[in-house]
């Protein structure tokens, strides 16, 4: 399912417009990736959460060349499931 889709399957559930689900999810987006920025973290119970981790510097090697190179350290989103979305899934 591609973001068109969702938008149009989320203006159906919920009965709105599609432009009403495609603010509603663009907005949903933009607070989950503000929220992250600031190091929060966002718990739908149910559903997951998503929040940050730190991920170490390495080293690592190029495939083409087979020569090391160093990976920076960086700051990436995680999400993790919810009981109840792991539970309809399986």
């Amino acid at each position: 399912m591609n973001k068109t889709e969702l938008v149009a399957k989320m203006a159906e559930s919920a009965e709105l417009t599609k432009a009403e689900a495609a603010r509603a999810l663009k907005s949903f987006e933009e607070t989950v990736a503000e929220a992250m920025k600031n190091g929060d973290k966002i718990s739908i119970v149910g559903f997951g959460s998503f929040e940050t981790t730190q991920r170490a510097a390495r080293t690592g090697r190029n495939p083409q060349t087979g020569k090391e190179i160093q990976i920076p350290a960086a700051t990436v989103p995680k999400f993790k499931a919810g009981k109840t979305l792991k539970d309809s899934v399986n």
